[in-house]
């Protein structure tokens, strides 16, 4: 067959939120995109890896039992499938290797039937991935015909590796790569899948289509981004980020002779309208962040059946933030903020907790914690900073003890600055079941902070977070006239040595070789360090950084390792 030769094919990317474990509602949801991609017209439907399992799953992969479920019901799962005709799915999902190692898999389905199987060959072990302790790899390239059109395919990371599954497609001359992805959140890690898929695309010589799944997973958030790319790198079209949705791409494609893995079907379509599929815009920077911070607390709540939230309301900038945050996740009606107020507590806290109330419209109440704390002081004899963390303690114990009450999911609401320096206090506001602003810097939480504000006011909207959380200087109030600046430098400051230190991993050289005094330096950097064991006990919160706290960054607690400048 000739190079010149041109096929034309409808693809459908199933851009889908599936969760972990729950193998029937993920199946239900598969059924439910092939139905629309029949209805659109698609012939070939992509749907994001591990969709039938969720992903990732973790050591769930080395259960027997987890494997067998996963295999019987994509049995059960292609068996449906063939009640929409002439649709070929492509869906991922849990194998296993005949020695009985679980394996990353994607499964062709056509009427019904299981068709062909394409293994994962590079399995990531770095950042939040440990796909290497958990699978096999596999070995082989696979590519089907689907009416005429050599489909090579690759999972993830496949593409991520140079040589490897990209270097076989190209040498079969396959004309279309599709890749199903589960790929997370990170800022601006968009614009460098966009720019891998357009050369690989070019490497190849076809056009390549990646699907990536959305929603959250525990600390995990996907943003979908889906895209598709034609032979020489031009982006033909792309899925709004974070929505789930089927994106329909049709396509000109080489129909070359490779010759196929599968057969599925040589007679050639063509001739139909072309669907405009359009580029979706891309969410500036803080609209990323916070609609990441929306979608990994939306369904954290979610698929954890927590009916509500609830969160100390301080009238400070990061409780105002996380406030809105949960609103805008699953609504005011649902988010419960409560006031604790001690003696060092000054009027504007008060205030300001209120009006964040007011202004989001969620339920709200004062709970006076001075008795409490007294209680504590008399029968402990306890002062100083030990006396300071009682309150917070405190504040901590009644959360916790009205979600026992109630039922509700206690958010905590610091931020990474204070999490890398220590500046909390365990089982005080460091207690809860998830943290949505824990991998954003004070400098961050302030500027998305002044985004939502001005959406808001675009929308014609009152403004959720009040100004005076937001000009105010930072304090803890735990003692009389407290700032957060009498222990730490100033958030700005701070921030850029500690994105230094932690997300670049420059050492106490990289924060002199930026210019940083050695005292500071030294200061900030034994304060992290120390701080490692608070860290390790803190909720759960979802990732928007490349250096989240948690699986990205794992330094042992007990260490002799001091950091030190090198001889040059």
């Amino acid at each position: 067959m000739s190079p010149q030769v041109i096929g034309q094919l409808r693809v459908g990317l199933a851009q889908v939120n599936p969760t972990v474990g729950a193998l029937e509602a993920n199946t239900d949801l598969i059924l439910e995109y092939a139905k629309k991609a029949v209805a659109a017209g698609v012939h070939l439907l992509v749907l994001p890896e591990m969709v039938l399992t969720g992903y990732p799953v973790e050591d769930l992969a080395n259960r027997a039992t987890f494997r067998l479920a996963s295999k019987a019901a994509l049995t059960t799962l292609a068996t449906k499938l063939g009640d929409f005709g002439d649709l070929v799915s492509i869906v991922g999902y849990l194998e296993e290797s005949a020695s009985r190692r679980p394996q990353n898999a994607v499964a062709v389905i056509h009427r019904g039937k299981v068709l062909a199987t394409y293994i994962k060959h590079h399995l990531p072990n770095y950042g939040v991935f440990d796909e290497y302790r958990n699978f096999a790899p596999g070995e082989n390239s696979l590519v089907i015909r689907v009416h005429g059109i050599d489909v090579g395919i690759a999972i993830c990371e496949d593409i991520w590796r140079e040589k490897g599954p990209v270097s076989a497609l190209a040498a079969r001359s396959v004309g279309l790569v599709v890749v199903p992805n589960g790929s997370p959140f990170e800022r601006n890690k968009d614009d460098v899948r966009a720019a891998l898929v357009r050369r690989r695309a070019r490497e190849i010589g076809a056009p390549l289509l990646y699907v990536n799944m959305t929603g959250g997973q525990d600390d995990l958030v996907f943003d979908g981004d889906s895209i598709a790319v034609s032979a020489t790198g031009e982006l033909i079209a792309r899925a709004p980020q974070f929505d789930d949705g089927l994106l329909v791409v049709d396509l000109d494609a080489r129909a070359l002779s490779s010759n196929p893995d599968l057969i599925i079907s040589e007679e050639r379509v063509g001739g139909y309208l072309k669907n405009n599929h359009g580029i979706a815009p891309r969410l500036e920077i803080e609209g990323e962040i916070w609609q990441a911070l929306v979608v990994g607390l939306r369904d954290y709540v979610k698929k954890n059946g927590f009916p509500s939230v609830i969160l100390g309301l301080s009238g400070g900038i990061d409780s105002a933030v996380t406030a809105a945050i949960a609103a805008d996740a699953i609504g005011a009606k649902r988010t419960f903020g409560i006031a604790m107020p001690s003696q060092y507590s000054s009027e504007h806290s008060l205030s300001d907790a209120a009006d964040s109330a007011k202004r989001i419209g969620l339920n709200f109440r004062v709970i006076e914690i001075q008795g409490m704390v007294n209680g504590f002081l008399n029968s402990l004899g306890l002062t100083g900073l030990a006396e300071e963390n009682v309150q917070a303690r405190v504040r901590g114990t009644t959360l916790m003890g009205l979600s026992n009450q109630e039922g509700h999911l206690v958010l905590a609401t610091g931020n990474k600055s204070e999490l890398a320096v220590g500046y909390s206090t365990l089982y005080g506001d460091a207690v809860g079941g998830y943290a949505p602003i824990k991998d954003l810097l004070k400098s961050e939480v302030w500027a998305i902070a002044r985004w939502r504000n001005k959406v808001a006011l675009s929308r014609g909207e009152h403004e959720p977070i009040p100004l005076n959380s937001i000009l105010k200087e930072p304090s803890a109030e735990l003692r009389p006239d407290q700032k957060d600046s009498d222990s730490l430098p100033d958030y700005q400051l701070l921030d850029q040595l500690l994105t230094i230190y932690i997300e670049n991993d420059g050492g106490l050289q990289g924060l002199i070789s930026a210019g940083f005094d050695i005292d500071l330096a030294t200061k900030v950097i034994q304060m992290v360090d120390r701080a490692e064991y608070k860290r390790r006990q803190y909720p759960p919160g979802p990732k928007i950084s490349r250096r989240a706290f948690g699986k990205d960054r794992r330094l042992p607690i007990t260490s002799g390792w001091r950091e030190n400048i090198l001889p040059s």
